[in-house]
């Protein structure tokens, strides 16, 4: 095996970038794979699923998440190994990468058994979210080869080759912002999205901005998660003017309830028990909205924002069964959301985005324009999420409504968590805003 030949392998099995951790003599199967000191990683590697494993002591308490992973052979034949994880330790944090022997047909036991440094890791992610592991010795031609690389991004521990067309690629942040400047000169563009084969269809809703932007890039809707641009998440904000890029508004997620009332009785009785009668006159409707921030009480719904599990001072999860609720009169929860599924949502994008800001008309037709001003922001993970929320800069915004209630009731689910752009920066560890006018 040498580079050439892995980086077709990789091709081949339709990934489009491979990560590459030079293992310590302690990453070995028997003490784990050492991934970390942050929750990063979960931006990087797809998981199946988070569960908590919390036993009372936080010193002990950890999350788990299975992965859909596979080692290949120089041939490129895939071997299942079916128990494979992450273990994530939240008191530290750190992430231990696990399992990744048993139940294996053709695991490289030989390399993954032993303390040797300097062996190196290669995990590569598809477009379906299987990832596919390769290992090789110090000592071999593909070591030696990609040791010599330079100029390859790094996330974390782990450096990154970025593979377009089975060639390697080093510097995607150069490629985005060259497409987002030529965007951005081509001034006003008729709104339209992408279908799955490329082709270009109409688009008429308020919300084309993202998918006027993503077909400009190319980016077409996948089955495992939604589109980015060589590894970055492209995000478009509307501005009403250019250069107040950080006033605006921005939706980061929009995860339903997994607990409380509103899971256990229904979103209908959630809404006559705790929304109020539509303030603009609307007959026969009923709503739940407004700006909930942690530790304050909503004057309409009459519920408070916590975040229980999460200690504000250190800035750590104390308990992974916590959550963000809504609590009412009588501690009743009236809505929440576990970390174990926001982790989830959280982790799925976040590695390297993009924030843009766009304009639009919508006469004579729908048209979208893009700013110059770029946010940037690289490393994340689900606790910097949590200090901004415990802070009252991430808020709860929902839009849920109940129509038509003495007729035939329907019922509108919308769950937003939202930040303005000026506290953008807060989510990541490194962060930037680049002028592309300058470039």
């Amino acid at each position: 095996m040498n580079l050439k030949n892995l980086i077709k392998l990789y091709a081949d099995k339709g990934c489009g970038k491979v990560y590459i951790k030079t293992l310590a003599a302690n990453d070995n199967s028997k003490n784990q794979v050492y991934l970390g000191g942050s929750f990063d990683v979960l931006n990087i590697l797809p998981i199946i699923n988070i569960t908590a494993d919390d036993r009372g002591d936080w010193k002990r308490t950890r999350f788990k998440t299975k992965l859909e992973f596979y080692w290949l052979s120089e041939e490129g034949n895939e071997y299942h190994a079916p128990d494979t994880q992450l273990i994530l330790y939240p008191k530290y944090p750190e992430v231990h990468f696990s399992g990744f022997l048993k139940g294996c047909e053709n695991a490289p036991s030989d390399l993954m058994v032993k303390r040797i440094e300097n062996r190196l890791l290669f995990l590569g992610v598809n477009e379906i979210g299987k990832i596919f592991g390769y290992v090789t010795a110090p000592n071999s031609e593909l070591a030696q080869e990609f040791n010599s690389l330079s100029g390859l991004e790094i996330q974390g521990l782990l450096r990154v080759l970025i593979i377009q067309n089975k060639e390697l690629r080093k510097d995607t942040k150069e490629l985005l912002l060259s497409e987002l400047k030529r965007i951005h000169r081509k001034g006003w563009i008729k709104s339209k999205r992408l279908g799955r084969n490329k082709e270009l269809l109409p688009c008429e809703a308020s919300n084309c901005g993202g998918y006027t932007l993503e077909a400009e890039l190319g980016i077409t809707p996948n089955g495992y998660s939604d589109p980015d641009f060589l590894g970055w998440e492209v995000k478009q904000f509307g501005v009403t003017d250019f250069a107040k890029y950080q006033s605006s508004i921005i939706t980061l997620m929009t995860p339903e309830p997994t607990g409380g009332y509103y899971v256990d009785e229904g979103v209908r009785t959630f809404i006559e028990k705790f929304g109020y009668t539509d303030k603009m006159g609307r007959a026969d409707r009923m709503n739940f909205g407004g700006i909930h921030k942690t530790g304050q009480k909503h004057q309409t719904t009459g519920l408070t924002l916590t975040l229980q599990g999460f200690d504000v001072e250190s800035g750590k999860i104390t308990h992974t069964d916590g959550s963000i609720a809504l609590i009412g009169r009588n501690d009743i929860e009236a809505a929440s959301w576990s970390f174990t599924s926001l982790l989830k949502h959280w982790n799925r994008k976040h590695a390297k985005a993009s924030y843009v800001p766009s304009k639009h008309v919508e006469k004579p037709e729908r048209q979208y324009s893009y700013g110059n001003n770029i946010i940037l922001g690289v490393g994340t993970d689900f606790t910097l999420f949590l200090k901004q929320m415990a802070l009252g800069r991430i808020y709860y915004d929902p839009g849920i409504k109940l129509e038509n209630i003495s007729t035939k009731p329907s019922v509108k689910r919308r769950s937003q968590f939202r930040i303005k752009s000026l506290y953008l920066p807060q989510l990541y560890r490194n962060n930037e805003v680049v002028d592309l006018k300058k470039l």
